[in-house]
């Protein structure tokens, strides 16, 4: 059994691979930058994994549902409401059925494996916490939701810190406890350190689950380099005074993983990271399309996974 620690576009697409590979696999979700849109719950993590894996997934945009359409958020528009964040027609009758289902009681975890079953997902899906925490990044304009910034604010402004409101008093899923716990292999997928998995390691009972079985523990990373793949993750790791290459990742999750992977560019780093006491593997980490995520999954289940 797999277990995947996930958030962001560079998840869904090692999750992918994975799937196509392997019959049992956990994904253990961040929930960090859910965000309240129009009265509505949007699991932006959650929902990218669902969609990717039901075959849904705009795969240009890496978010939301492929070819979908804007008619609602046109009629916000005439309506007066900001319009930034981008949610189409079907995506949005996911955050309402989600919304009504919290309402009438019912928490994340048990309503995304109802979603799971309505998209046909045979991964197991499971929210990191049923809490709530939310990633804001502190700039010199002040704080901002992790979405304000990136979406409306296109990551413009410099930043100074990033808060993880609320993970400190987070009950960690059970669910996702035993899914670390029970894995042959546990992998931190190649998201945001900071803001994808990085919310999740913030909440001490899943911290403190991954050190206890750190010898099953690998990380992906998702920088080449001193730059990420995709998105803002070098900038968010020089703002937490992270060094923002393979070696500076590796010094974060030292604590939670034994092994890591990164790419054949970055084979100069190996020797730094072996030095902390981890073992290391090259290959080629970018997935631009479905052969990739298959060759990065096939490599993981067939040289790390022993």
């Amino acid at each position: 059994m797999i277990t995947v620690l996930a958030g962001g576009t560079g998840s869904v697409k090692l999750v992918r691979g994975l799937v196509s590979q392997e019959s049992k696999v956990n994904v253990v979700s961040n929930v960090g930058d859910n965000y309240w849109l129009y009265g509505l719950y949007v699991c932006p993590d959650i929902d990218t994994i669902v969609y990717g894996l039901a075959d849904l997934l705009d795969s240009e945009k890496g978010w939301g549902i492929k070819k979908d359409t804007f008619n609602f958020l046109r009629q916000m528009e005439v309506f007066g409401e900001e319009t930034w964040f981008r949610v189409g027609d079907r995506d949005a009758a996911t955050h309402l059925i989600r919304t009504n289902m919290l309402k009438n009681g019912k928490n994340l975890s048990d309503i995304t494996k109802w979603m799971c079953e309505k998209f046909a997902v045979s991964a197991n899906i499971i929210p990191v916490t049923d809490n709530s925490i939310e990633t804001r990044i502190i700039t010199d304009k002040g704080e901002l939701h992790l979405q304000e910034y990136w979406v409306k604010h296109r990551g413009k402004d410099p930043v100074e810190g990033i808060q993880y409101i609320g993970a400190d008093k987070a009950r960690p899923n059970p669910e996702a406890v035993n899914a670390i716990h029970d894995a042959d292999l546990v992998i931190l997928a190649p998201g945001n350190p900071l803001t994808s998995i990085g919310p999740m390691l913030q909440i001490k009972g899943i911290r403190k689950e991954l050190s206890k079985i750190k010898k099953k523990v690998v990380a992906i990373s998702p920088l080449i380099g001193d730059n990420a793949i995709s998105g803002p993750a070098a900038k968010y790791m020089q703002a937490a005074g992270i060094e923002s290459n393979a070696y500076g990742l590796a010094k974060m999750y030292s604590d939670v993983c034994s092994k890591m992977i990164i790419d054949t560019k970055d084979r100069m780093l190996s020797k730094k990271i072996q030095s902390l006491d981890m073992k290391v593997f090259e290959t080629k980490i970018t997935m631009k399309n479905k052969l990739a995520e298959d060759a990065l999954a096939n490599f993981i289940l067939k040289q790390v996974h022993i």
